[in-house]
């Protein structure tokens, strides 16, 4: 026997010739830098070595790169093939594909562990502890009781009756949806869709580690059909997100189908949402452990500036192959192995995980009822360690507990001592998943974590939350108005979310102080979707401004005021179209009592001193210019948030409702009144005389910088367009600085912002915009040779979007009695020129957030918000606008080329939009989604959105300066 063995061949190990001074790195590492190379890196590595040639051919590292690019997937026979044939290579290089080299004297753990979890089949999981209670004719009170928002349960006769338990086979869905495009996940956070057929297919051939499947969110947009064979079950159809139209309500209802192997790997469910999974065919293997219980080998991570939260976990599969094995006994979770027909219940909080035991074919849906607001608004509640706290139980409240508990800290993917026991728990027989004494999964527990110094209006908003502030807002005053018998819970609910109830107290003491009615109990909810409380009590309108902090605040009151002041003393048609302001103030609250001051402008300075505040100079200048310097230098600055003091404002009511609640409702006619007279108010405000400002006025570092500037401005890269001898207005300047330090960290700011703006349009958009956005504002040089600046600036609005445009129905209106709202514009002899339209445009509403710029900045968000992208009605608008946007200097220059490309209007606005501190681009690829599909450059996006533009001509004569 030992003599045989001495005669076997010794294959010399290739790995210490093959890398090189790479041989130091494991396998792991080596397989992590190759994943980070472009393609054509990788395949030219791959001829270095024999060793490299098997690492750069590996499937799970050409799935990456498939998977880099969003669109649509047709799976090849192997993911190198099918990345060949997405980059129309693979003719060129078939040979290549077919015959793959072989090599002996390299072996490698690392990848035979990854190679071994590509072609496991599950055969073996078919057998479960059968721990989670399965139940039958289950009851609503009974499931409610013992269930519900308690802990999970299998209920297995709730699909009896549906015609998807018969037709939700693969091959009747091939037959009724194989071209229809379906979603697909995966963990990465790009976009990929598969026709059914071809995910059918690639089912049938992939021997991925994690599986690629259909987990579609728009499936009933795509098929609706699918939606007519099942029914929500009735303990499920409680669903509180039911007010908001589909746009706004987050994903709820997904499809989901996989292969063997594939499935979810450990979570919470969004938002703290619960949710039902029933299962039409295949089985499905689960696992749950109760909220506060972090899985063995999860690791959550907590960003303690907004919030999000970060999962580190492995794959489903590995998990069960690499870690469940090794759990003692009283560590394992609640598992169960799901059969065709039944249903799953998630209650909030809990984690769980699924694997795939053959193919499968699923729908479930996340709600929130009564038995989990106030969890999910607290979820939402702005802060980071009550998020810590509902996710990760101990992990982020052990500093208060005391001792230092390992949980979540398992090293994977490759465990392969079983002497690593997992987390030694101090469960007990009787009870399941003990935590810590003092730890438990009640809200009113949880929210002793919430951080009282935030608030929902003036603080970051977590990227993970699954709905938006301005559709919280919304969502919890719909709840407010529809569910009376549940403001209870709605109350509770929006004081974690939003501070209801301490706003609500301060709106109060306004109106106790300006001896206003008491509101009703609808009238104690703030209304609207924007970013200060706002309250409609009787036919008054209370505004609380809070946005940006007290010293942002109070410069957003006096710009408002001195505005609406200007608009009187210039007896501007638009007076008409703004509510009247009948009142203002500050609330201040110390030593536990409030009080109200009314404004007075030389109080300003004084106010600040109490708050604490260090202001500068910028208090003493023109209001709105005030306010833009302020922006300037508390870029990077905190801006002083005060709990103790609130301006506000007091308006009259307009009669009708904002265009947000109303847009379902508009007709064709409708569309194109509005966009009439936002066109006509838009001209109105543009027409104000814009203030000027005196250079010795400015603060210090913005006047340093202003300098700085102008004394470097010829040596950008169109010095030709500029002399040595020029004067720019400061009033210019403010503007152009504020615009153009959006340059900074522009690439990794639409990075951060994803999709839908493609990869390659971001590496291209430096090259896109120009050097300083100073050259939009039409200089020319004058005989002497002089540059000189021939404006447009003008007032902005800055915020016209669909909450701030008030409309009226026609039963507001009587054909011979004139409404108080109504100006000349709309009557003749006292009455109504003719009978109203279904709605009429009558208010804009909300000047806190004037500037001075540019005024296509004001056609952006009206275009993207209000007119959703319509070309048609963008030309209406601007033919009811009439000013111009641009000028057409009559002299000759003599670089007419680069002056023409900087004074192109759709250039303009859409550099404006690249940089614009909001995600504008966002929108824009969302709107446009299909026409810039195939966009290669900024300049094609440039004229599918904004073309129009350029085919605009004024229909008056002004001169701005």
């Amino acid at each position: 026997m030992d003599e045989g063995r001495s005669q076997l061949p010794l294959v010399k190990d290739r790995r210490p010739d093959a890398l090189g001074d790479m041989q130091m790195l494991p396998d792991e590492v080596i397989c992590n830098i190759i994943d980070r190379l472009e393609a054509r890196d990788i395949s030219r590595l791959g001829c270095v070595s024999s060793i490299m040639y098997i690492f750069c051919n590996e499937e799970p590292l050409w799935m990456d790169q498939c998977l880099k690019d969003e669109g649509q997937l047709v799976y090849k026979k192997s993911w190198k093939m099918t990345f060949l044939c997405r980059k129309n290579l693979f003719t060129e290089l078939a040979d290549v594909c077919k015959r793959p080299l072989q090599f002996d004297g390299f072996s490698s753990f690392f990848l035979y562990k990854r190679w071994y979890r590509r072609f496991t089949t599950l055969d073996a999981f078919s057998m479960d502890c059968g721990d989670l209670e399965r139940r039958e004719n289950l009851s609503l009170d009974e499931f409610y009781s013992e269930y519900g928002a308690i802990k999970p349960v299998l209920i297995t006769d709730l699909s009896n009756k549906w015609p998807a338990r018969n037709s939700w086979t693969i091959d009747q869905l091939v037959k009724d949806y194989g071209d229809i495009t379906f979603r697909i996940s995966q963990r990465s956070s790009k976009k990929h869709t598969m026709k059914f057929k071809d995910y059918v297919t690639y089912m049938e051939l992939q021997h991925d580690e994690v599986p690629l499947y259909i987990f579609d969110d728009k499936f009933g947009e795509t098929a609706p059909g699918l939606l007519k064979d099942y029914e929500i079950p009735l303990m499920f159809q409680e669903d509180f997100f039911d007010v908001l139209n589909e746009d706004q309500r987050p994903s709820f209802r997904w499809l989901i189908v996989g292969p063997e192997r594939s499935g979810a790997s450990w979570h919470i469910d969004p938002g703290l949402t619960s949710a039902w999974n029933t299962l039409l065919s295949g089985r499905k293997r689960w696992a749950f452990y109760p909220p506060g219980v972090v899985p063995a080998g999860v690791t959550v991570h907590v960003n303690e500036e907004n919030g999000e939260i970060d999962i580190d976990t492995p794959s489903s599969l590995q998990w069960w192959l690499d870690i469940y094995p090794f759990l003692a006994k009283e560590d394992k979770p609640l598992e169960c192995t799901q059969l065709p027909g039944e249903t799953i219940s998630v209650p909030t909080g809990w984690w769980h995980s699924v694997l795939n035991l053959e193919i499968t074919i699923a729908v479930t849906q996340n709600f929130v009822n009564a038995s989990n607001l106030e969890f999910v608004c607290l979820d939402m509640a702005p802060g980071h360690l009550h998020k810590g706290v509902c996710r990760a139980g101990l992990l982020a409240i052990q500093d208060l507990q005391g001792p230092d508990i390992q949980m979540g800290n398992v090293n994977f993917p490759d465990m392969t001592q079983s002497k690593k026991h997992l987390r030694k728990s101090s469960r007990k027989e009787s009870e399941m998943f003990p935590l810590s004494e003092g730890f438990s999964y009640d809200i009113n527990f949880l929210s002793k974590f919430l951080d009282e110094e935030k608030d929902h209006y003036n603080s970051i908003w977590s990227p993970s939350n699954s709905i938006g502030q301005r559709e919280v807002r919304e969502w919890l005053y719909k709840l407010w108005v529809s569910k009376p018998d549940l403001r209870e819970l709605i109350w509770k609910g929006a004081s974690l979310a939003m501070n209801i109830d301490k706003w609500t107290e301060r709106m109060l003491q306004i109106c106790g102080f300006h001896s206003l009615p008491y509101p009703s109990e609808v009238e104690k909810f703030p209304v609207g979707t924007g970013s200060n409380p706002v309250y409609l009590v009787s036919d008054y309108v209370i505004k609380i401004i809070v946005e940006g902090g007290l010293e942002c605040a109070i410069h957003s009151l006096r710009t408002e005021l001195e505005f609406y002041n200007m608009l009187e003393k210039e007896n501007s048609p638009l007076f008409h179209h703004v509510p009247k302001i009948l009142a203002s103030g500050v609330l201040i609250f110390e030593s536990g009592i409030y009080t109200t001051k009314p404004w007075k402008k030389n109080a300003v300075s004084d106010l600040l001193d109490f708050a604490g505040a260090k202001h500068e100079d910028t208090f003493h200048m023109n209001s709105v210019w005030g306010k833009m310097q302020f922006e300037y230098i508390h870029e990077k600055a905190k801006a002083v948030t005060s709990t103790e003091m609130w301006p506000y404002l007091i308006l009259e009511r307009c009669k009708g409702d904002i265009l947000a609640n109303l847009k379902d409702d508009l007709s064709k006619d409708d569309g194109l009144n509005l966009a009439s007279f936002i066109g006509h108010q838009l001209h109105n405000l543009h027409l104000l005389p814009v203030p000027f400002v005196q250079n010795q006025n400015l603060p210090a570092v913005l006047k340093a910088d202003l300098n700085k500037r102008l004394d470097c401005l010829n040596e950008f890269s169109h010095p030709e367009i500029f002399s040595q001898s020029f004067s720019i207005p400061v009033e210019c300047e403010i503007f152009t600085i504020l615009i153009d330090r959006r340059r900074r960290d522009l690439v990794d700011r639409l990075i951060e912002w994803g999709s839908p703006i493609p990869k390659f349009l971001i590496e291209k958009v430096e090259e896109y915009i120009p050097n300083d956005i100073a050259l939009f504002l039409n200089f020319y040089k004058d005989m002497n040779g002089i540059c000189k600046f021939s404006g447009p600036l003008t007032w902005l609005h800055s915020d016209i979007m669909d909450d701030n445009i008030h409309m009226v129905s026609k039963s507001c209106f009587d054909k011979t009695t004139p409404d108080s709202n109504l100006n000349d514009e709309h009557m003749v002899n006292g009455h109504v020129k003719d009978p109203p339209k279904k709605l009429l445009a009558t208010h804009i509403l909300d000047f806190g957030n004037l500037s001075i710029g540019d005024p296509i900045c004001d056609i952006i968000p009206l275009y993207l918000d209000i007119l959703r992208g319509d070309s048609i009605l963008l030309e209406h608008l601007l033919a009811t606008y009439g000013l111009p946007l641009s000028r057409n200097l009559s002299n000759k220059r003599e670089h007419e080329e680069t002056w023409n490309k900087y004074q192109k209007l759709s250039y303009r606005a859409m550099c404006y939009c690249i940089l614009h501190e909001d995600n504008v681009l966002g929108a824009i690829f969302s709107l446009w989604g299909e026409n810039l599909r195939s966009a290669q450059s900024w300049e094609e996006v440039e004229q599918v959105v904004w073309g129009e533009l350029n085919k605009y001509i004024p229909t008056v004569n002004y001169q701005f300066f």
